[in-house]
């Protein structure tokens, strides 16, 4: 691969009082690319978003987008940085007391990208690319299922163009046939975007249908990162068993023995 990197990490490591959760994390992510991490449980996929973000500040390495290090970056400067980013959280995360319109454009309207009175229409544009009609626009989050509550999601993380999307967990709770549903929006939209996007997930049917590379995580470090139609024939044990959830294998899960 050539040019640089729209997203790139060197080195990274990030650690809670003795618990080391990013341990010398590298990778690069190029421009429109989906990049999908795997790994169980506490393995560190959130953090590692989470410093990427500037949620979480990484104890060290760098962390550059577009070739500009986040850490050199002013305040402002950040904030402009992180206007072009899209994220889809677990669980959706629409905001309770608004109802599904201004869910869509919370992010439009808070950086002031779009008029109130233009807001609504704005949001059934979006949320007619994500299947979903103008008849729930006025609804509530709380009266919408699981399914539609991630479209609604993912109406809100595409609302303002990005080129660099983030998803965490998409699928999770979802049936099987839900699950691919918005699997398929994703790839879908984020081919209209032509965003670069990083998904974090254990759902391997996510993997097999939005990812051009996996990279896997565990204990801080990748150790695998691939071609997604590599990934069968990895041969890392680690990667194999993670894959196929086998309980017997070099991962080994802490149960509490009664």
């Amino acid at each position: 691969m050539t040019g640089v990197a729209k997203i790139s990490l060197k080195g990274v490591k990030k650690s809670f009082g003795k618990k080391v959760v990013l341990d010398g994390v590298d990778l690069e992510v190029q421009k429109g690319e989906s990049v999908v991490v795997i790994g169980g449980s506490g393995s560190g996929k959130s953090v590692l978003i989470k410093c990427i973000l500037g949620i979480l500040k990484a104890d060290e390495g760098s962390i550059a987008v577009d070739g500009q290090d986040m850490a050199a970056l002013s305040r402002r400067q950040r904030q402009e940085v992180l206007s072009r980013f899209g994220m889809l959280f677990q669980g959706a995360a629409l905001f309770d007391s608004l109802p599904v319109w201004e869910n869509v454009t919370f992010g439009l309207l808070a950086q002031k990208r779009i008029r109130r009175r233009d807001a609504r229409d704005k949001a059934m544009e979006v949320l007619q690319r994500v299947g979903l009609g103008s008849d729930v626009a006025d609804l509530n989050p709380a009266e919408l299922s699981g399914g539609m509550q991630k479209r609604v999601g993912l109406a809100r993380a595409i609302a303002a163009s990005p080129d660099i999307i983030f998803f965490d967990e998409p699928t999770t709770g979802l049936d099987p046939i839900m699950a691919d549903v918005i699997n398929h929006l994703i790839v879908e939209r984020v081919k209209d975007l032509g965003a670069t996007t990083i998904t974090i997930t254990h759902d391997m049917a996510s993997v097999r249908k939005i990812a051009d590379r996996v990279a896997m995580l565990y204990k801080g470090r990748l150790i695998w990162v691939g071609v997604k139609d590599k990934i069968d024939r990895s041969g890392n044990p680690y990667v194999d068993q993670f894959i196929h959830g086998r309980a017997e294998g070099p991962i080994r899960m802490e149960v509490l023995k009664a």
